[in-house]
């Protein structure tokens, strides 16, 4: 599992699939994320805007990534 820092408080799920090269474009993110492909600590996540904090893992494909 990679670990993924941001600056701030959270980071929106599409903005995090997109910095963590887990897909390759906003359109894919909302498409993977709106056919329940994207888990959110370990849970189908359909809204795209879900604010993630620290300690936060998300998993695409069986590549997980933690909020650190």
């Amino acid at each position: 599992m990679r670990k993924i820092t941001i600056t701030g408080e959270f980071i929106k799920l599409d903005a995090l699939l997109k910095f963590a090269n887990m897909v390759s474009s906003g359109g894919e993110a909302k498409i993977r994320i709106a056919e329940g492909e994207v888990l959110v600590n370990g849970e189908p996540c359909l809204m795209r805007g879900k604010k993630l904090r620290t300690g936060d893992t998300v998993t695409l494909d069986n590549e997980s990534v933690e909020i650190g």
